[in-house]
């Protein structure tokens, strides 16, 4: 009848309004003002047969009937260690553990540290290989750079010599040439005086 409609509207909203966080009180308690305001309206009778309810964690009183609507009082029951404890996971029974389970664990983290081992010794090898590679190109990269240079100085020497080569075979030519005509000159000198003599 119109009690136990009003009666399930009640209780929709205070279950609803107990899975709300602590500060949306004042929230919760204006939309369950408003809420039985509306209830009274369209059952007026309901609201004489108001009884307390009672909740897992809270008690809803009516008080006082007002001008404005019904008033309720609404009581926080403190928190009961039974139910904690009803709704706390049971926790799985503890497994016998065995000498063999020991044993594979122990052999399982012996093979994990020699797998870790030989990791770390790979990486170093790779890096020493590595700075070996790095130190085999750095020395070659200077013997080719010593060569070119050796290379380079001995062109240089090479073209020194053989410009002042050259310019001694200049010079010889000159001397040479002016030795020619110095003989030509005394030779003639000579004849001129054989001819006047």
């Amino acid at each position: 009848g119109i009690e136990g409609h009003f009666g399930l509207l009640h209780v929709a909203v205070l279950t609803v309004w107990c899975v709300c966080i602590p500060s949306a009180y004042k929230e919760k308690m204006k939309e369950l003002s408003v809420f039985s305001l509306i209830c009274s309206c369209f059952y007026p009778e309901a609201r004489n047969k108001l009884v307390v309810c009672e909740f897992e964690d809270m008690e809803v009183k009516p008080i006082n009937k007002r001008a404005s609507g019904q008033a309720f009082e609404v009581i926080l029951k403190p928190p009961s260690p039974v139910s904690d404890a009803a709704h706390s996971i049971a926790s799985p029974p503890k497994r016998e553990v065995s000498l063999e389970d020991i044993q594979k664990k122990l052999e399982a983290a012996e093979d994990r540290r020699r797998s870790q081992e030989a990791q770390v010794l790979r990486a170093l090898a790779e890096k020493r290989e590595h700075e070996r590679d790095v130190l085999l190109k750095a020395m070659e990269e200077n013997n080719n750079f010593s060569k070119m240079a050796e290379e380079k100085l001995t062109m240089k020497m090479e073209q020194i010599k053989e410009n002042r080569e050259a310019h001694l075979a200049a010079m010889m030519e000159r001397l040479q040439e002016k030795e020619r005509h110095a003989a030509v000159v005394r030779r003639n000198k000579e004849l001129r005086e054989e001819l006047t003599a």
